[in-house]
């Protein structure tokens, strides 16, 4: 699985994996034990992890989400402390992961959901919180096998 493949939808809590599309929207199915399937209509909003950032104060103005998470994965190994934690405490979290974020449009409650998904990623999905090495890096080392 990768971050093209998970989505979250507005209003819904949690994080789900995409299945395929349908005639009215997109089958998505929930990433907990449940694993609950759920058809979602063009009246709802999904958003693919791939195509979400955070705000900076860096000329490019937003990090991605995968960057972020990888880095929280690096640094916390799965626990980052913060369950029952103040606003300050997001806060600071934050600004220690990501220390261009931009504080005034990065809520504490846009923290608590990110480390919400990072739980749910590193429990479903651990693989996507993975570097990946260059891609072309091993092509030009496979051993040539026998052409018929």
């Amino acid at each position: 699985m990768e971050f093209k493949d998970i989505a979250t939808v507005s209003g819904k809590p949690g994080l789900y994996k995409i299945l395929k599309p349908s005639r009215t929207g997109v089958i998505l199915e929930s990433l907990d034990e449940k694993k609950g399937k759920l058809v979602v209509g063009a009246a709802q909003r999904v958003s693919l992890l791939s195509e979400i950032s955070i705000y900076t104060l860096t000329e490019e103005g937003a990090t991605p989400l995968k960057d972020v998470l990888i880095k929280i994965e690096k640094e916390f190994e799965g626990d980052t402390g913060l369950e029952g934690a103040e606003k300050d405490e997001y806060q600071a979290f934050m600004k220690h992961i990501l220390p261009e974020f931009d504080a005034d449009r990065v809520y504490a409650s846009d923290v608590k959901k990110l480390i919400s998904w990072y739980h749910i990623i590193r429990k479903e999905c651990p693989e996507v919180l993975e570097e990946k090495a260059e891609e072309g890096a091993d092509k030009g080392n496979e051993p040539e096998g026998d052409k018929p």
